[in-house]
């Protein structure tokens, strides 16, 4: 394991607490803006940082959505998937949980927790990655469901969201071990459509990968303060909190030219079914520690 045992723990504890304030957050008639901007002033006053930004991803749309600068969702009958990470000294917590405000969507919503708990039972040290998206997909399709296939768990580093393992949602066959010391986010998505998402727009998600030098002064500026993200994923809203919209769009313009950037846009169902997830961060051992829980 990467870093300090304490700070891995201490980030799960902050991440569910957080993810557990902003389930009673989103109910019909809030602000989707103001209810992200709440989780994120919650994961500072308990001693985090975001790992990456607060994501309420709505009905057909899997992941990666959150509102752009000056606009505002009101949620009304929407199924609302919480994504949130959190980071403490580069350490994560990464856990999700689906809220169904339209109550017609229960048992979609229990396929992807059972199907997270099917996983958690097994996840341990020898334990392969086959072994984990059989576990999800027989317990996802149980339902009557389909499992995201094309949507994976992964491991987790020191300031890194996104690293191997990945960790299927179906059942791949990988004969791949779990190690000791590794920490892993287990994430199945489950689906009423095709179980399968692509890459929609507009994108505002996106993570520093190739910092570099930049010519214009504008683009400096923005770029200085994304440096302070640290490589973790950020979102424009939070650039707007300093600088104009014209000054981020040619500053992540001009990065996007210079290959310096990865882009996280949303992913929605192929067939536009409603999708439902649920996530808990794992440190695997001989004791296996859900630091989320």
């Amino acid at each position: 394991m990467e870093g300090n045992s304490t700070d891995w723990i201490l980030a799960g504890k902050i991440t569910k607490d957080v993810l557990d304030y902003g389930k009673t957050l989103i109910k019909p008639g809030a602000s989707y803006t103001e209810v992200t901007e709440l989780i994120e002033k919650k994961i500072l006053e308990l001693g985090g940082k975001p790992a990456f930004p607060p994501q309420m991803s709505l009905n057909e749309v899997a992941a990666h959505f959150t509102t752009n600068p000056g606009e505002d969702i009101i949620f009304s009958d929407h199924l609302v998937s919480l994504d949130c990470g959190v980071h403490v000294n580069g350490a994560i917590g990464d856990s999700a949980v689906t809220v169904d405000l339209s109550g017609e969507y229960d048992d979609l919503v229990k396929s992807a927790e059972d199907a997270v708990e099917q996983a958690l039972k097994i996840v341990g040290v020898g334990v392969t990655l086959g072994e984990i998206g059989k576990a999800i997909q027989e317990t996802i399709e149980g339902y009557g469901y389909h499992p995201v296939k094309n949507l994976s768990g992964h491991g987790l580093g020191i300031y890194q969201i996104h690293k191997q393992p990945s960790i299927p949602n179906i059942a791949t066959g990988d004969p791949t071990p779990l190690e000791d010391g590794m920490v892993i986010a287990i994430e199945p998505f489950s689906s009423t459509g095709a179980g399968a998402i692509y890459e929609s727009s507009p994108c505002n998600i996106y993570t520093l990968k190739s910092p570099r030098n930049v010519r214009s002064p504008m683009t400096r500026q923005v770029l200085q303060e994304i440096m302070k993200y640290e490589g973790l994923p950020f979102t424009t809203r939070w650039l707007a909190k300093k600088f104009p919209l014209g000054q981020i769009r040619f500053a992540l313009r001009e990065m996007e030219t210079l290959g310096m950037l990865e882009e996280h846009p949303p992913l929605p169902d192929k067939a536009k079914g409603m999708v439902a997830q649920a996530e808990h961060t794992v440190i695997v051992g001989k004791k296996c520690i859900i630091t989320t829980r």
